[in-house]
């Protein structure tokens, strides 16, 4: 093999064109002035734009083919990669947050979303920093709960980032996907659609400093829920469920699904919704229409705590579908329930900081 010297180098590398113009590398000054030659071993440097170029790989390879042909087979080249741009640090997601919440449910029609957004405003009302995020992509029922589906979502710049602001209504910090979309029309979404627009409201949003931020989940198991799981590092989940057999049969799977080895996310407890039918006029009157203590049941059965039960009353309705959440009003029948869970959630999560190391996020091969 003829003696090496740099020219010799350069003239091989000369052949190595840059997929994105054509041109050779080293006419696009991407080769450093670091080129080390001993005997048969050459070391340098390629640079490139950036650290993430998508050609970094092929062009290390091109480059190595190029000293051995044009050179000799006997070349032994190392190369090394450097970008002009410096290498941006992801942001981490929600890093002034304290704790997050999953409100999930494992079947629809069972009112997970009615205790989510109570939830919040209680958690609120008893004097904490509250953010909710509507997660649930197809059926968005935050807006209409809180009375905002007319608002507009605007951006501005922090630290040079483009976030959007969530509304705020009270006391609650809030995000959905309802408002992006036409109130009127189906979302009509692919998976990785839904789970790209979720990873937006979740860490391209100001959301600031918060003691409680809780996701309001689609119902059942889906792509959505390990969106969730992989992007952030949930403090633990409240199931809700309703008495009934077949509502109590899906709570397990959804228990299951966060206890399980691959997601291993710690249940804060469940929540029985429509325990029981109260007239309001006759506050003491109850009448099980749906059963009797199956979700307290299954909590037994399961080693879950139970947060409380929510009966069934005209109001709650009626706040949601005029946009106030029964949970502003402490002395009525289901504020004063939604308060009561409030408070045990709280216990719940300062329990689970005390006594089990911090979630991470999960990571699904």
């Amino acid at each position: 093999m003829e003696r090496l010297y740099p020219n010799l180098i350069l003239d091989a590398l000369r052949n190595v064109r840059y997929p994105g113009n054509g041109r050779d590398i080293v006419d696009l000054d991407m080769i450093a002035d670091d080129i080390r030659i001993d005997g048969s071993k050459v070391s340098f440097t390629i640079v490139f734009d950036k650290p993430t170029d998508p050609f970094m790989k092929s062009i290390v390879k091109a480059a190595e083919a190029a000293l051995r042909t044009y050179i000799s087979p006997e070349v032994e080249p190392t190369i090394a990669t450097a970008s002009r741009q410096p290498e941006q640090k992801a942001q981490p997601m929600l890093p002034g947050v304290k704790n997050i919440i999953g409100v999930s449910s494992g079947k629809g029609g069972v009112g997970k979303s009615t205790v989510a957004v109570n939830l919040a405003v209680a958690l609120a009302q008893e004097g904490y920093r509250v953010g909710l995020l509507d997660a649930d992509i197809f059926g968005p029922s935050l807006p209409k709960m809180f009375g905002v589906e007319d608002e507009q979502v605007y951006m501005h710049e922090v630290d040079g980032r483009a976030l959007i602001i969530p509304l705020e209504k009270y006391g609650v910090k809030l995000l959905s996907i309802g408002f992006l979309v036409d109130k009127d029309s189906a979302v009509l979404w692919r998976g990785g659609m839904a789970s790209n627009a979720l990873r937006q409201l979740i860490g391209e949003a100001d959301w600031g400093e918060l003691d409680y931020f809780l996701i309001d989940m689609p119902p059942g198991t889906s792509d959505i829920h390990l969106t969730l799981v992989q992007t952030l590092a949930i403090t633990g989940a409240v199931i809700v469920s309703t008495p009934q057999e077949v509502a109590l049969a899906d709570a397990r799977k959804g228990i299951s699904m966060f206890t399980g080895d691959k997601v291993n996310v710690p249940i804060l407890g469940l929540v029985e919704n429509m325990a029981w039918f109260t007239p309001e006029r006759h506050p003491d009157e109850r009448y099980y229409i749906f059963g009797r203590e199956g979700g307290v049941k299954l909590a037994r059965q399961l080693g879950v705590k139970l947060l409380g039960q929510i009966p069934v009353v005209e109001s709650i309705c009626e706040g949601g579908d005029e946009g106030r959440p029964v949970a502003l009003d402490g002395s009525s029948i289901t504020g004063q329930a939604f308060r009561h869970v409030a408070r045990e959630v709280v216990d719940a999560c300062n329990r689970r900081n005390g006594t089990l190391p911090p979630t991470i996020k999960v990571s699904l091969q």
